[in-house]
């Protein structure tokens, strides 16, 4: 019991590494609610466990096997959003359906058995399987990069164009960060000396510099681009984070939210776990092609309300992707959060046995 109990606590304090690529909207909209990302990924020193609130909204569906129910968390913003049809007709299944504001709402109930499968942020997935002995696997990815850089103006149409500039961001010391600079780096551009970081602790923060006309120049994550979008005049993308990841080609992708499992609850159940990620990934498809359903089912889970969602999701990049493909593109990924800082991924990177199916 000694052992288990320190094993979590060495997972919270490794949370307090990690910081969700969204916030809490405040003041600037009462339209979003509080979400994570990201990217994301999320930070926090203390564990909470997740209640039920107006935040909170359980599903039932018929089962795939008899007296097996899924036990299955998320968090508010774009890494739950490709759940949403699943959730609202999955006639086969039995889901019992918690949202939580961040990821160490579910953290500790994940590790503890309370539930089976979550989706998280992705180098949280990495701190979770080196700091339970690999008791945590990831299953699929979900949603690739969620973070923009926007300008109120028109002189940003590259990175070549950031030099000078101060940029405001949130998600100091985590993936968004962490991102960014690596970006930065592989398109000639010095972050340490070309550019000129100005963190803070919330986007409505960033939001207000920009209707206050402090900030021309700022990195935000959906969909609080969407909702800044409507506050803020003049406010256009300027670079797309995900789209210029890809461009770089080279195997790796800027993924930030997946979908874990309990290996235990996983091996115990090969056949609901399949049946899940098979309908999981048409749930994504849906979220997709029909933007405005979507929406709708986005807010009735209580994620953000459907005007933001509408709007948000086709810039969320909603991707389902598993196996050898998986695991190629991550590890990739959490290798160039690693070679920045050890401590995003949990100290080390993943092996083989981090993935479901290979």
């Amino acid at each position: 019991m000694k052992k288990f109990t320190a094993l979590t606590l060495a997972v919270l304090m490794m949370l307090t590494m990690l910081a969700a690529c969204g916030g809490n909207a405040g003041t600037a909209t009462t339209a979003a609610t509080t979400t994570t990302a990201a990217t994301t990924t999320t930070a926090a020193t203390t564990t909470t466990a997740a209640t039920t609130t107006a935040a909170a909204t359980a599903t039932t569906a018929a089962p795939v096997e008899d007296d097996v129910t899924i036990n299955l968390a998320g968090m508010s913003g774009p890494t739950t959003m490709g759940l949403v049809k699943l959730l609202s007709d999955a006639s086969e299944e039995e889901i019992n359906f918690t949202l939580a504001g961040s990821a160490d709402e579910i953290t500790p109930k994940l590790i503890q058995g309370e539930f089976d499968l979550a989706a998280v942020p992705s180098n949280l997935a990495s701190v979770l399987y080196n700091n339970t002995e690999g008791a945590i696997q990831v299953l699929a990815a979900n949603t690739m990069g969620v973070v923009y850089i926007l300008e109120v103006g028109d002189t940003v149409q590259s990175f070549e164009d950031l030099k000078g500039k101060t940029i405001y961001a949130t998600g100091k010391g985590s993936v968004p960060e962490y991102a960014l600079r690596y970006l930065l780096t592989q398109n000639g551009i010095d972050p340490d000396k070309d550019v000129t970081f100005e963190w803070k602790s919330q986007p409505a923060e960033v939001v207000a510099m920009f209707q206050e006309g402090t900030a021309t120049v700022a990195m935000l994550p959906q969909p609080f681009v969407t909702v800044a979008s409507t506050q803020v005049e003049g406010l256009r993308v300027a670079i797309n984070l995900n789209e210029a990841w890809e461009a770089l080609d080279n195997g790796s992708a800027l993924i930030t939210g997946v979908l874990v499992g309990r290996r235990e609850f996983v091996e115990a159940h090969p056949e609901v776990v399949a049946e899940f990620l098979a309908r999981y990934e048409e749930s994504i498809a849906f979220a997709n092609e029909n933007v405005e359903e979507a929406a709708t089912l986005v807010e009735e889970y209580g994620i953000v309300k459907a005007a933001v969602a509408k709007k948000a999701l086709p810039h969320c990049n909603l991707r389902y992707i598993d196996g050898s493909d998986l695991q190629t593109a991550l590890t990739g990924f959490l290798n160039v959060l690693f070679e920045q800082n050890p401590k995003a991924v949990g100290g080390k990177l993943p092996d083989a046995g981090f993935f479901y199916g290979v």
